[in-house]
């Protein structure tokens, strides 16, 4: 099974910006699509942006939208998400995981391979 790492968060005030990245183990890393995910406490995990096996195709939460930047360096096995115009309602651990579909995909179903998270706090 993939091993996903995260790194790159840390305190940022609004509107400052942060770089996520996320280091599979998996070989076979360019074949699958990759997600990232946050959860806030005392909330549910939630979708935030995802990329197929290419990282030509690239979806995201509405509430990121024109904020986040998903992207993939399949020759590092790396996937980054870039986050520009921070809110304190963005604070949370943020995950990256391995999907099982090569496709774009919001659905935790597709997701296994979680890493252990990093957290991003915002302040106002």
């Amino acid at each position: 099974q993939v091993q996903v790492v995260e790194s790159g968060g840390g305190l940022v005030q609004a509107g400052g910006s942060l770089r996520l990245s996320c280091a599979a183990s998996r070989r076979t890393f360019s074949i699958y699509g990759m997600g990232w995910f946050r959860q806030a406490p005392g909330k549910e995990r939630e979708f935030v942006a995802a990329t197929d096996w290419s990282g030509g195709n690239s979806y995201y939460a509405d509430s990121v939208k024109g904020r986040f930047t998903i992207s993939r360096e399949n020759g590092k096995a790396t996937v980054f998400l870039q986050m520009n115009s921070l809110k304190p309602e963005d604070t949370a651990v943020y995950y990256c995981a391995e999907s099982s579909v090569p496709g774009v995909s919001s659905s935790r179903t597709d997701y296994g391979s979680w890493g252990q998270g990093t957290q991003v706090t915002v302040s106002s």
